[in-house]
């Protein structure tokens, strides 16, 4: 693992390689992570490894608790900051979130965990612009300088907020915005077909694409369901998944599946959207079966 000294308010850091340690952690299990931890006793790097891998693990409660415990040994350590600010995001605590995403991306403007997690908070926020100005960051930095899973992240948020900008716009805003949507789902696509990530973008965009530019329901409930498989736990997936079988009219299903994202997250700004009829990521109910 490669490291290089910096000096902060007078003392010496070494700081991690955040890259290798975040790529590190998307192949472990918590099992093998706690185990790594142990192992290493005092070792920063392994301790935010495991923070990572509770984070795929859809457990941000422990994760923050690790990344607390590290800035108790070196308050220094930003990549902590960072993860502190992405367990608020889960926690859905925007303004605290944002906080401490601003400073960390002025101070350290590489780190591309924080781009992603504030573009995020943005896209709900439904300030897509934005949200598309910090993906478009991340995306600028190459594959080379940021670790996977946020490449992939990226370009599929990317794709969202454009979206979002066409379903808002007129033809023109629907013509340009379409066709950047599928360019960033394309590259991704290639680069990892079996993502969760991807297939949940892929899917969408078949479900919320108008009927007259190609709206595939098929299509749709294919690539959800292979993303609900690669990653069950992805509220997000089942609000897509209920909006499909809502269109073709069994609402019987639609609440079920509805209901699955809510019991996995109960504040998905997605599902309580929908489910409250606010509808600023596109809803259906006025939809007759298609």
């Amino acid at each position: 693992m490669v490291f290089f000294i910096a000096l902060i308010n007078g003392s010496i850091c070494f700081a991690m390689d955040w890259k290798d340690l975040h790529e590190s952690a998307d192949q472990l299990t918590v099992l093998e992570a706690v185990a790594r931890s142990e192992s290493s006793p005092g070792s920063i790097e392994d301790l935010y490894t495991l923070a990572l891998v509770y984070l795929n693990d859809y457990d941000h409660w422990k994760a923050k608790d690790i990344f607390s415990a590290i800035l108790g040994q070196d308050p220094s350590r930003f990549e902590a900051r960072w993860g502190i600010a992405e367990c608020l995001r889960r926690e859905h605590k925007k303004e605290e979130s944002v906080a401490i995403l601003g400073p960390i991306i002025e101070q350290y403007p590489d780190f591309s965990p924080a781009y992603i997690t504030f573009a995020y908070i943005r896209y709900i926020q439904g300030q897509f612009t934005e949200s598309i100005a910090l993906t478009g960051k991340v995306i600028n930095q190459g594959k080379r300088n940021v670790d996977a899973a946020n490449f992939l992240r990226a370009h599929g948020l990317y794709a969202a907020a454009r979206g979002m900008l066409a379903h808002y716009g007129g033809p023109w805003s629907k013509a340009v915005n379409g066709a950047s949507v599928w360019k960033h789902l394309d590259i991704i696509q290639k680069l990892a077909p079996d993502s969760a990530v991807v297939n949940f973008g892929v899917g969408s965009y078949y479900l919320l694409i108008p009927i007259a530019f190609g709206r595939d329901l098929k299509k749709a409930e294919q690539y959800l369901l292979r993303a609900a498989e690669k990653d069950p736990r992805f509220a997000d997936i089942y609000v897509r998944l209920g909006q499909i079988y809502q269109i073709q009219g069994d609402e019987a299903k639609y609440q079920i599946y509805l209901q699955k994202a809510l019991s996995l997250d109960p504040g998905n700004e997605l599902a309580l959207d929908i489910q409250n009829g606010i509808c600023k990521f596109i809803c259906f109910s006025s939809e007759v079966k298609k």
